[in-house]
């Protein structure tokens, strides 16, 4: 329906004119609308771009402004245009709700005679052809015309005049009215974008059973191996994931049941997935490793669905950093499929340790069964995992093991940083086993050490001197371990060699020094002998004599001496 420019008055027209400005120019410019029309600055809109401005003046005249009998309007457009001209703008635009008559045209073309501004007229004509390119303005503003006729025939539900409760009171008009096409089924509907979902519903428990409703898919071409496993796993397990097949893979799907919805459907994607949980599902459960009569061991966590196919039986269970996903054949002679997956991130060492431990426990194989307080849901036997795979894992147990010693040790608790570098992983490990009591020849000490002399002379101070290996013993009160920008202290170590030499220069400066009576605060250079490392233990597990390093057991980090 076009706009009745002689029925809209004012305050209509010039919304009009505000709401097609503004589609036109609104990417591309500044649209404003000045409060105030026809006053001191002659400007009803202001376009902006750039440098360039362009200027609206609306008047509302519906039959024009002939010479004859409407002399006081062609007055007021030339102030309007004088008054504009003061901006110095670069283009005026007249705007009317009329078609003009080539004098009425000639006119307005005059007002810019000696003047560099570009003159146009938005007229009826203009206005009709903006308003059809822009077709949901004018259906915005003809609606009250389209009111006051329906009110003629009593359908002003139709165009939605009482907003959002005239749209739930057809949708419920529209869902009677899909109640009524089948005594057993309905359907519910929701509008998505320009999308409309449709889900079927029985109207009782046994519609699927009195007026059952199959699905055909045929011509179903090859799907590649995720696709394949995925339709396994959904139709011959029951289990409850989402399967697309996307268009091209399914060459008719045929639908046969109640006539409302029977038909065939071809160039179609297909896609599926569980519209409900199933029994059971968010119930506690429990993972248990049984050996006959005997539980081995047992992790909790929480029962995700249970399904059923032709094939088998489907499982899937959330446990504490991981998720178990089990699929038990029918066969009893068939092996249970049983997949876990973890993630160490976000968890304190002792948490991450219990996932891994369950880890290794599904690939050491053996029968199991998931318990919730209703009985046992599920059980099987799960195969060993070949012992080649166990190498990684039984790494990043020891590292866990460690930093798990460590964090208890000094009572700082945080995640399991997700990287190491190499001197950090040898650091971790070298605390670890000082915490555990033992001695380590530690590769990031210094290969020397500086001792001072405190004047005393002796035997043994001047064999040392002299080059003769002889023992070194260096108290440190506070040794820490520096590990994922935080400083964990361990407490006073001692570092020590049972064998170890002064640098010839600085033993003979010493010695030097000595003979002078000056030995007090001379400095001298010591190493292991044979390019040994110095060795560290803790000063609170010392037992009187120094005990041997034991070996770092790091695979791939070679052994110091």
């Amino acid at each position: 329906m076009a706009v009745e420019w002689d029925r809209v008055g004012q305050p209509g027209f010039d919304r009009i004119v505000e709401a097609v400005v503004h589609r036109v120019y609104e990417q591309a410019a500044r649209v404003e609308a000045v409060n105030g029309r026809g006053g001191d600055d002659g400007i009803d809109i202001k376009v902006t771009r750039g440098s360039r401005v362009r200027v609206f003046q609306l008047k509302y005249y519906p039959d024009g402004f002939p010479t004859t009998s409407h002399k006081g309007r062609r007055k007021s457009i030339r102030e309007s245009f004088a008054r504009a001209m003061r901006g110095g703008p670069q283009e005026w635009v007249l705007v009317v709700p009329c078609v003009l008559t080539a004098a009425e045209r000639a006119f307005v073309r005059s007002l810019a005679d000696g003047l560099a501004v570009e003159v146009e007229v938005w007229d009826r004509a203009k206005l009709d052809d903006l308003l059809a390119v822009h077709a949901d303005v004018e259906a915005s503003f003809t609606r009250d015309q389209l009111f006051e006729a329906a009110k003629v025939y009593g359908q002003e539900r139709a165009l939605l005049m009482d907003g959002i409760r005239d749209v739930s009171a057809r949708v419920t008009a529209l869902g009677g009215q899909a109640d009524e096409l089948d005594e057993h089924w309905t359907v519910d509907f929701a509008r998505q974008d320009d999308t409309v979902v449709h889900t079927l519903r029985g109207k009782h428990p046994r519609a699927h059973e009195v007026s059952p409703i199959v699905i055909t898919l045929s011509g179903i071409g090859p799907l590649v191996p995720e696709q394949a496993e995925a339709v396994r796993r959904t139709v011959g397990y029951g289990l409850d994931e989402k399967v697309v097949l996307p268009r091209g893979t399914v060459g008719k799907m045929t639908v046969t049941g109640p006539a409302f919805l029977a038909r065939e459907h071809q160039d179609v994607e297909v896609r599926w997935h569980p519209a409900e949980a199933a029994p059971l599902a968010g119930t506690d459960a429990d993972l248990v490793f049984v050996d006959g009569e005997q539980v081995t061991a047992s992790y909790p966590g929480t029962l995700q669905h249970l399904g059923r196919g032709p094939t088998g039986r489907s499982v899937r269970m959330e446990l504490a950093g991981g998720h178990l996903r089990l699929l038990t054949p029918e066969d009893a002679g068939a092996a249970a499929s049983l997949e876990f997956t973890f993630s160490l991130e976000g968890l304190e060492p002792a948490a991450a340790l219990r996932v891994l431990r369950l880890h290794r426990r599904i690939e050491a194989g053996g029968a199991f069964e998931i318990r919730t307080r209703a009985g046992t849901v599920e059980g099987g036997e799960i195969p060993p995992s070949p012992a080649a795979a166990h190498g990684d894992l039984a790494q990043l147990q020891l590292y866990l093991e460690d930093l798990e010693a460590v964090q208890r040790h000094t009572e700082q608790y945080f995640p399991v940083p997700g990287q190491l570098s190499r001197q950090e992983r040898i650091a971790l490990r070298i605390a670890r086993l000082l915490l555990d009591g033992h001695c380590v020849a530690s590769p990031l000490l210094p290969p020397q050490a500086h001792i001072t002399l405190n004047g005393q002379d002796s035997p043994a101070v001047r064999a040392l001197l002299g080059g003769e290996p002889h023992p070194v013993r260096l108290a440190c009160q506070a040794f820490a371990l520096q590990l994922a920008g935080r400083r964990l202290e361990l407490g006073p170590v001692l570092v020590f060699h049972p064998q170890a030499t002064a640098e010839p220069d600085s033993g003979a400066k010493a010695l030097a020094a000595l003979d002078a009576g000056r030995g007090d605060g001379t400095e001298v250079t010591v190493r292991p002998i044979d390019a040994q490392r110095f060795r560290m233990v803790l000063q609170r597990c010392l037992t009187g004599t120094e005990p041997a390093p034991v070996p770092l057991g790091l695979p791939g980090y070679r052994e110091p001496r």
